[in-house]
This record gives structure tokens, C-alpha cells and sequence, in this order.
């Protein structure tokens, strides 16, 4: 599983493809770069950004790559209620997310506790639990600031 970097630093999407064993093409070169630079944006977003690059590709084959780079762990999807699934491309920990009800910015917020899963439920029922999916609700900064 490849390690979160920070935004600052580049990976190289042509190896993240190889490494999963998914054949590299334009598109989704193109999806991974926009996803990287455009943390928490929509199929839509990412389109109209691998678009803005220069790249020509219908909507239709960003799901299909991005359902592709979520199957192979190079992205993961979030779906916070009232939102259009999300993509991060921040997927080696089990991060949990702020959002904020009026703008509907989202922010990575890191685990409390460190290993996955961050929260261990008092009765698994069965389960063998991997992962912990927290979306946390407020006003940002910027909001809370403009409704005074």
C-alpha cells in the first residue's frame, strides 16, 4: 500500500499503476495527477480538471478509472451524506474527514489513536473490522467568520 505523501511531494502515477499491476494509459495518468492535485473533488471536478490540462476524455472514462484506482487501494472514495462520492488520493491510513455545512470544504483530519482501525467498537458482532470511517460536521474558518 503506498505511503500518504504530502501535497508538496509528487508521486509518480505511471509507478503507482505499475505497482498494482493496472496498465497505464493517458486517462488514467491524468486522473491520478487531477485527484492528487484536487483533494475531495467529484467525478465531475476531475473531468473538467484532467480536461483543463489538456487531456481529452469523457466523463464516462473518469468513473470508470477512477472505480478502477479505488478497486487497486490508489484512491480512496468518501461519500459524506448529501455530497457526490469524493476522491483523496491519501489512502495508506484511516484518516477521518471535516465538513463544513454551509461551503462544503472538506479537511483531512488524522487518527487520534494511529493504527487502523482508529475506534474499536465495544461488540464487533462477528465482524473482523479493518477500517474506521469518521465524517466530523461544522462550520470552517471561513464561514463561522462571515456569520458573525
Amino acid at each position: 500500500m503506498l505511503e500518504y505523501m504530502q501535497l508538496t511531494e509528487r508521486v509518480d502515477p505511471v509507478a503507482q499503476l505499475r505497482s498494482v499491476g493496472l496498465r497505464v494509459t493517458g486517462p488514467r495518468v491524468a486522473v491520478l495527477n487531477a485527484v492528487t492535485a484536487r483533494p475531495h473533488s467529484d467525478a465531475d471536478d476531475i473531468a473538467a480538471a484532467v480536461r483543463e490540462d489538456g487531456g481529452s476524455v469523457s466523463t464516462q472514462a473518469v468513473y470508470d478509472v477512477l472505480r478502477a484506482c479505488v478497486d487497486a487501494g490508489l484512491l480512496r472514495r468518501i461519500e459524506p451524506a448529501g455530497s457526490a462520492a469524493l476522491y483523496e488520493s491519501r489512502t495508506a491510513d484511516n484518516h477521518h474527514h471535516l465538513v463544513c455545512r454551509e461551503c462544503r470544504v472538506v479537511a483531512d483530519v488524522d487518527c487520534a489513536v494511529g493504527a487502523s482501525p482508529c475506534l474499536v467498537p465495544g461488540d464487533t458482532h462477528g465482524f473482523v473490522v479493518d477500517e474506521a470511517e469518521i465524517v466530523l460536521w461544522g462550520l470552517c474558518g471561513d464561514c463561522t467568520r462571515h456569520s458573525v
